[in-house]
């Protein structure tokens, strides 16, 4: 009987796991007090992750108009809007956190990219 070659570490899916992980994190630390060094340092690592394995080249473009969407919105001052800002801000500061290390990976990826082509 042939022996079965070594599969070699499998990153399929993990990217979409990191996502839905950081996104649901970034919910759950806006509605609760977690202690936000770990949580901040835990949501950049699974956005490098996201970066690496989980955008691909077709998707760059909406992702990046995606991701400055985001983080203007993170900036725009929700946080004076009554009522909401206490949940709708932490919330919004978490996933940009998230998605900023991403961000910062595809378009180094994209840079690359045109840079090679030449």
């Amino acid at each position: 009987m042939p022996k079965a070659k070594k599969q070699p570490f499998q990153t399929e899916g993990m990217g979409e796991l990191a996502f839905f992980a950081g996104l649901l994190l970034a919910i759950v630390a806006g509605f609760f007090t977690l202690p936000l060094d770990v949580i901040t340092i835990i949501l950049v690592i699974l956005g490098l992750v996201v970066g690496f394995l989980n955008v691909t080249s077709k998707e760059t473009t909406g992702f990046l108009i995606a991701s400055i969407a985001l983080l203007a919105a993170g900036s725009a001052g929700l946080d004076k809007i009554p009522l909401i800002s206490g949940y709708i801000y932490p919330i919004l500061l978490n996933i940009v956190t998230f998605v900023s290390p991403a961000a910062l990976i595809v378009a180094l990826k994209a840079v690359y990219q045109l840079a090679r082509k030449k």
